[in-house]
């Protein structure tokens, strides 16, 4: 004791103020920040308070929390009693349809945590020609008649989207009720996302940023925290969602261009209730932002499941900040535990939490064969590291890793088990999706949509190089010191 006291006697006025700030700071961190938190990310947050409490405190109030409230908050709320409400009578799957055990584990797992049934879809294609799949939108948007609601992470205005635009804007005219929402802060660092505005704005088409972030207009929340999810409805009858974002494949930028690098999607075209679903999602972002109320959404019913080339049974996983379970993920690990065969997983940020991690290795170490598809160069340097530092773990357990050639970006997200049952979407297999993005996610059984994904991992195969673990073993000490320190940072969330 007497140590302490001649050491705080030795001590300026000031020098005692920082000290006593420094360890109040750090002692209430220690515990305020593991609160309803995932261990990884807890102790990331900690790490950066406790060694510079000057910067990290900061970071936390602006970045820390992983919650929506206020007005967005209650929407959502509302929107899932209402959700359940009309789908109370509903089974979790057609009743003519019987589903193996694990699929329909996983349905009905589903459905507890969005309460969302199984529906009956028709797959008009899953495309993963670029320009074709906005073509195809283009037709069936010019056969409109009623609505058409686009929802996009990235728009921006090019020669590849621009008649795309114009389609909306025919739509538009002859009467349809068109509305469009953007993530702005994925938008604003393209050129054409500026163009779009004063286009949408001059020709009269509601539109709307999604989680906009103002200190004109007073709106703040955490910057990363972004509606992900790409959406286009027509007629509430036919649907497009996938990864594709509404840009030209090279994202307006010139080093893209000239290196050839272009990103590579994958968007499903359906129709059936499951488009109604995929609206009813847009009807409740478009609400949490425009502050109309719901569009008057038709009773959910249900329709006999139709054995034929194109039918399926699908379900809409949303998930997000709204959400507090983290469906997602939840539904992800369940799939990849119940694999005995083959696992397929195309991510192009595969940045896995804990229990995804070990859900995935566990698979490989009981013999199913686990195929994961990467990007040979990353396109964030961040992120790139971050998931880098997770191959070795995972090539010791017997993990197929397959990079997709530069330059291109390998930008598309599924996941198929045992060739079974599939989850397709924006979703990437990382911590941002799990926790700080709102996004949609089809899962897929007993159809034509399963066989076609696998056939896509398939082709995706035939361009990509397997990477070994001796490879590995040689990458530059500098290297593993990036990967090492970007995977601490990727748990800031």
């Amino acid at each position: 004791m007497e140590w302490f006291l001649g050491f705080v006697d030795d001590l300026s006025w000031w020098q005692l103020t920082i000290l006593i700030v420094d360890y109040s700071i750090k002692i209430i961190a220690i515990g305020v920040v593991p609160e309803n938190r995932h261990p990884s990310s807890s102790m990331a947050w900690l790490l950066v308070i406790l060694l510079l409490p000057v910067i990290g405190l900061p970071l936390f109030l602006l970045l820390g929390s992983q919650t929506i409230t206020g007005r967005r908050n209650r929407i959502q709320a509302l929107a899932n009693e209402l959700i359940l409400e009309r789908t109370k009578d509903l089974p979790d799957v057609p009743s003519n349809v019987t589903l193996g055990k694990n699929s329909a584990t996983t349905v009905r797992l589903s459905r507890n945590l969005t309460g969302i049934p199984s529906v009956t879809a028709v797959n008009h294609g899953v495309y993963t020609d670029y320009e074709g799949t906005i073509a195809r939108m283009i037709e069936v948007i010019d056969q409109a008649k009623r609505t058409v609601h686009v929802q996009m992470y990235i728009f921006a205005l090019d020669p590849v989207t621009e008649s795309f635009v114009q389609a909306l804007e025919r739509a538009h005219e002859r009467g349809v009720a068109v509305k469009v929402l953007i993530d702005p802060i994925g938008s604003y660092k393209y050129r054409g996302y500026w163009k779009l505005k004063k286009r949408l704005n001059r020709s009269g088409i509601p539109w709307h940023p999604m989680l906009p972030v103002s200190i004109v207009k007073l709106t703040f929340r955490r910057l990363d925290l972004r509606n992900h999810r790409k959406i286009v409805t027509v007629d509430g009858q036919v649907a497009f969602m996938g990864s594709l974002n509404m840009i030209e494949p090279e994202y307006q930028r010139k080093k893209n261009h000239k290196i050839g690098r272009q990103w590579v999607d994958a968007m499903i075209e359906v129709s059936g209730e499951v488009a109604l679903h995929l609206d009813t999602v847009f009807a409740i972002d478009w609400t949490s932002e425009e502050f109309d109320p719901p569009e008057e959404q038709p009773v959910m019913e249900r329709h006999p499941y139709s054995h034929s080339e194109h039918g399926n049974i699908v379900q809409v996983l949303p998930s997000g900040p709204g959400y507090t379970t983290m469906p997602n993920l939840r539904v992800f690990n369940d799939m990849i535990y119940a694999a005995t065969k083959r696992l397929i997983v195309v991510s192009p940020y595969f940045v896995p939490d804990e229990s995804m991690l070990v859900a995935i290795t566990s698979a490989a170490y009981a013999g199913v064969r686990v195929e994961l598809y990467v990007n040979e160069e990353s396109d964030q340097f961040m992120v790139g590291h971050a998931q880098q530092s997770y191959y070795q773990e995972l090539l010791d357990a017997g993990v197929i890793i397959y990079r997709y050639p530069a330059p291109k970006i390998l930008h598309s997200k599924f996941m198929v088990v045992d060739d079974e049952i599939a989850v397709f979407g924006s979703s990437n297999m990382d911590m941002r999706s799990f926790g700080l993005n709102y996004e949609i996610t089809l899962l897929a059984t007993n159809g034509s949509i399963v066989p076609r994904l696998v056939d896509i991992a398939n082709e995706y195969r035939e361009l990509s190089s397997e990477l070994t673990a001796e490879q590995w073993k040689q990458r530059p000490w500098g290297q593993r010191y990036l990967d090492s320190v970007f995977r601490l940072t990727s748990a800031l969330v």
